[in-house]
């Protein structure tokens, strides 16, 4: 059997203009995540990211705790991030009433998205978008097909996004789209997922696991954004 670790990137700059970077604290939970990986002794025959700053930052990271900053990674876009600004954005268009106040606490946007997330899988928004759910479905479909059709005994690393985890688990566990909003909604930052698979389909052994930063010392330090 193959094995594939699925990556979230490490915690992104929520509070800046600019999401789409890793915060100090990214930056050390990734590289946290390389020394881990490290200690166990694993070896990756393929890293693949998305092609967003912060999955090659988190990449970077790790690579860097792992000892390897030269190995060779792929990219695809395939595994990049849903643009959840737009489509918050086109939900709170069309149902204006679940627009929240600015001073809301920042658990409050979990509905919000969790709202705009089971509209889109339902059809229900009309706007144009970047990506309709089953165009997202089909970039993820594309990705675990092609991990399937060439599966031997190699190692495989990926490194993404909660959503296009998610909704690539929830592809591996046959699940109604629902279960993709459930999982996208739990994912930590560089936590881990992992799965054995071959060309027969693929089987789930662990999801959002963070052993880098489940002691006493790390443990406030476990982050969602």
């Amino acid at each position: 059997m193959a094995e594939l670790f699925l990556v979230r990137h490490g915690q992104a700059s929520i509070e800046s203009d600019n999401y789409d970077q890793l915060s100090s604290l990214g930056h050390q939970q990734s590289r946290w995540l390389g020394e881990y990986f490290a200690e166990r002794g694993l070896v990756f025959d393929r890293i693949i990211t998305g092609q967003m700053v912060r999955h090659r930052e988190t990449a970077e990271g790790v690579l860097a705790g792992f000892g390897k900053p030269s190995f060779a990674v792929e990219t695809t876009a395939d595994w990049d991030e849903f643009d959840f600004d737009r489509l918050i954005s086109q939900f709170l268009t069309e149902y204006p009433t679940f627009r929240l106040a600015d001073d809301v606490p920042r658990s409050a946007r979990y509905g919000l998205l969790k709202q705009a997330l089971e509209h889109w899988a339902a059809g229900k928004l009309q706007g144009e978008l970047p990506e309709s759910w089953a165009e997202f479905e089909g970039r993820l479909t594309r990705q675990l097909d092609a991990l399937q059709s060439h599966s031997s005994r190699e190692k495989v690393l990926v490194i993404s996004s909660g959503g296009a985890i998610a909704m690539a688990l929830r592809l591996i566990l046959m699940s109604p789209p629902s279960m993709m909003v459930k999982l996208n909604l739990q994912t930590r930052n560089a936590s881990l997922s992992h799965c054995y698979f071959n060309s027969s389909g693929f089987s789930l052994s662990s999801f959002n696991a963070v052993p880098h930063l489940d002691t006493s010392e790390r443990r406030e330090l476990i982050s969602y954004f």
